[in-house]
């Protein structure tokens, strides 16, 4: 092999990597990204060390050919710009722009835009501690919100371990200049795949979880396309 043949390859290999780069950038930038959850906030639905794969092509605007469109119930990631420790959260989709929500007695009610009337929401998706126990703080007062346009309203599934929407993803909205609402071109995209959390320690998919320590395995087996989305959520 001669010194022209080795530079040649040499610059192959420099293009082919190029081009390795550039389509790896559209497909995170434009198709899907991976990500890996981190601790308890949507449990049952989803749990920590679970990697996912989030479609960022269906929130994608192409003029002239598409816009974006979030559906009530999509489970989400965004950039958050109220934890500068963490880069992302995840958390469903409650409340669309123009609708009103109302948590009262503990419970989740939603009026759409074009309606007069609340309706309570039956969320199927919560486990048993947290489904009608959705509160504010630890306040049984109503709180009623109502959602600006081009902006939306998102809780964890985990309601009672978590922060999100309901108090400004803080502690409390008083005295700050936080809203309860993500205006969408914070969002990255939806929830597309579970890929589950392989434990290498016990070769499975099962590992422990120490926030309920009483649940000693818990199993993060694949359930790719099958997600705690598909109920009917009117009562």
């Amino acid at each position: 092999m001669d010194k022209k043949d080795t530079k040649s390859e040499i610059i192959d290999f420099l293009k082919d990597l190029v081009w390795i780069v550039v389509i790896v950038i559209v497909i995170r930038t434009f198709i899907a990204e991976p990500f890996q959850i981190s601790g308890q906030s949507m449990a049952d639905s989803y749990y920590d060390r679970e990697f996912i794969i989030v479609d960022r092509f269906t929130y994608l605007d192409i003029p002239f050919i598409k816009d974006w469109e979030i559906k009530r119930w999509d489970v989400v990631v965004f950039k958050p710009w109220v934890n500068r420790d963490k880069e992302y959260f995840i958390k469903r989709v409650i409340g669309l722009p123009w609708d009103s929500i109302k948590i009262k007695d503990w419970l989740v009610s939603l009026k759409i835009s074009w309606t007069d009337d609340f309706i309570e929401l039956d969320e199927k998706y919560l486990n048993s501690s947290n489904n009608w126990n959705t509160k504010v703080g630890q306040l049984k007062t109503e709180h009623n919100y109502s959602v600006p346009e081009g902006e939306y309203f998102v809780v964890w599934d985990n309601r009672n371990h978590s922060s999100d929407s309901r108090t400004c993803f803080s502690f409390s909205c008083n005295g700050t200049t936080k809203d309860s609402f993500i205006p969408k071109n914070q969002i990255t995209g939806r929830l597309l795949i579970d890929l589950g959390y392989f434990n290498f320690s016990n070769f499975s998919f099962k590992h422990s979880w120490k926030w309920q320590p009483q649940l000693k395995w818990i199993d993060t087996s694949p359930r790719w396309f099958s997600s705690p989305g598909t109920y009917d959520y009117w009562l």
